[in-house]
């Protein structure tokens, strides 16, 4: 098991930059895989679309090949990092190299926290108030739909103090699911760990530095709103021009080949500052901004 770096909050600020700064490198290579993604992912969803029984089996291809694509743009942005040029081909090199089941594996946490937290619900509420929920919350969009103001009495009515409870655990779930499988995809591509070896060294690097980790996600958050803000601007005269469908699928396709590339280098910068030992490099020096503080 690698050795765990303890880092500066300014790290987070670092791996995003790092982020950007792989994509500034390889800006139409790394894009393109992004594009591939999305043309497939709408293409699977217009297809399903089109007959309705294949709807389920369309969501559960799209999130089964969520970690293998993500997968092949981190060996991409490796690539970059190292000099060499993305292609196409890398989209699926997770599964050339014979890693499909332990990327898979990373899917069971989510899997398994939301079955744990639904039980929870059950258990808190029991079915009697969980059906009492779910009818406040169909009069609630009812009321939203015919643009009225909702009445005070029917969140009286509710378990507050459970349903706070309940919230505050699943905010601590998501958190501790992100955070195992944050570092996990380059430990198993690039190491050869297995997947519980690499979810557990995650989430243990994730805790030890979790100042950097806040540091991250805020300023990526902040990145992203200025990015989706942008873009909504530019959609909109694209909708004027072009129509809506054409619209929404420049939303789509310029969506995932900006963001995914970024926080795949900026996944990929972080585990070579915050992992040492086995296979683990140091992040190339495209992906290296020092920051003070």
């Amino acid at each position: 098991m690698p050795n765990i770096n303890k880092l500066p909050a300014s790290a987070g600020a670092e791996w995003l930059l790092g982020g950007f700064a792989l994509l500034r490198a390889a800006p139409l290579g790394l894009g393109v895989l992004g594009v591939i993604w999305s043309l497939g992912a709408l293409l699977l969803a217009s297809l399903a679309s089109l007959a309705p029984a294949l709807m389920l089996p369309a969501q559960l291809l799209i999130v089964l090949a969520g970690p293998l694509l993500f997968a092949g743009i981190l060996w991409a942005v490796r690539e970059v990092a190292h000099g060499r040029p993305a292609q196409p081909a890398h989209l699926l090199q997770g599964v050339r190299e014979g890693h499909t089941g332990r990327l898979l594996a990373t899917l069971l946490p989510q899997v398994a926290a939301g079955l744990f937290f639904g039980l929870l619900l059950l258990a808190l509420l029991g079915t009697d108030q969980l059906r009492a929920l779910a009818e406040v919350w169909a009069q609630l969009q009812a009321i939203a739909e015919a643009g009225g103001q909702p009445d005070q009495a029917l969140f009286e009515s509710l378990p507050a103090g459970r349903l706070l409870l309940w919230l505050l655990g699943v905010a601590a779930g998501f958190v501790a699911v992100k955070w195992m499988t944050f570092l996990a995809g380059p430990q198993i591509l690039f190491s050869g760990t297995d997947a519980w070896t690499a979810m557990r060294t995650s989430l243990r690097a994730c805790a030890r530095n979790w100042p950097a980790m806040l540091v991250f996600y805020l300023l990526a958050g902040i990145a992203v709103f200025a990015f989706m803000l942008g873009l909504l601007v530019l959609v909109t005269v694209a909708q004027l021009l072009v129509g809506a469908t054409a619209a929404l699928l420049l939303w789509q396709t310029l969506l995932l080949a900006v963001l995914m590339p970024v926080f795949a280098g900026s996944v990929y910068t972080a585990w070579g500052q915050m992992l040492v030992g086995g296979d683990a490099p140091v992040a190339a020096d495209a992906t290296r901004t020092h920051i003070e503080v």
